[in-house]
């Protein structure tokens, strides 16, 4: 049996530790708040959660040149770009996300965005799908359904149907959704509820919640991510994803 009240003791701490301010310039969520506009927030975001593997300082460099080669506003470049802009993109890579992929999500964003003023459509199907995982279902199936989709960008965006834990697209939710009087998350979301979100489940966070006994799954997939979720629901069933922060904390930042 898990101790849950010496659990929540320990994750309550470390919540509050480090979701602060000071979390924000050593993590990839410091890409999207070098921005004050929505359209620009969720775009940046989008980008920084897609190239979120690896090492964190090469991350935000990454997203950094990405940003710089839209002009640093990624919205007005998106929606007004025109193809003599895009030679700008042409070499940009980190790890296998290649300027084929960029160009394509580009172009899917504009398609997008010239009938939707918020990316939130795109997984709730303008507030129509309200189960989690369907909506992650609905917004990859979106992304590539316009006939111009390579086969290759599909592996950088994780689906549920796939039995992916897709902890890139949760992290990004997190950031998007979330909201308190910390600073770290964007909150910028209100048709998705914090309730609804699902634990991004990536090597550190897996392995602090499998020495706490709240993941029991051997493999980690999506069940795993809906397992821990559940588990941390019993803490705080509105707002179960704020122990993200703890977890990777404990993993990360004190190695437990």
């Amino acid at each position: 049996m898990l101790n849950y009240k010496n659990i929540k003791v320990l994750l309550d701490d470390r919540y509050e530790k480090f979701n602060q301010p000071a979390f924000i310039p050593n993590d990839p969520i410091v890409i999207p708040h070098g921005f004050t506009q929505k359209q620009d927030i969720e775009i940046a975001g989008f980008f920084a959660a897609i190239l979120a593997w690896g090492q964190r300082v090469t991350i935000i460099n990454k997203c950094r040149d990405l940003l710089s080669r839209m002009d640093n506003a990624p919205a007005e470049f998106i929606k007004n770009h025109q193809e003599k802009d895009l030679q700008n993109l042409l070499g940009f890579k980190h790890r296998t996300f290649i300027d084929t992929d960029l160009l394509y999500l580009i172009y899917f964003m504009q398609t997008f965005y010239q009938q939707h003023d918020t990316l939130e459509d795109a997984f709730t199907n303008s507030g129509t799908i309200t189960d989690q995982k369907q909506r992650l279902e609905y917004f990859y199936n979106l992304v590539f359904s316009l006939l111009e989709a390579p086969q290759r960008t599909r592996k950088h965006i994780s689906t549920p149907a796939r039995k992916s834990a897709c902890k890139r697209i949760n992290m990004y939710l997190r950031w998007m959704v979330r909201q308190d009087d910390k600073g770290v998350d964007f909150g910028i979301w209100k048709t998705i509820k914090p309730a609804d979100l699902i634990c991004p489940c990536d090597v550190h966070v897996d392995r602090v919640a499998r020495k706490l006994g709240l993941i029991t799954r051997p493999q980690t997939d999506w069940q795993t991510a809906a397992e821990l979720t559940h588990q941390l629901k019993q803490f705080d069933p509105e707002d179960p994803v704020k122990y993200d922060f703890a977890l990777f904390g404990l993993g990360i930042e004190e190695k437990f």
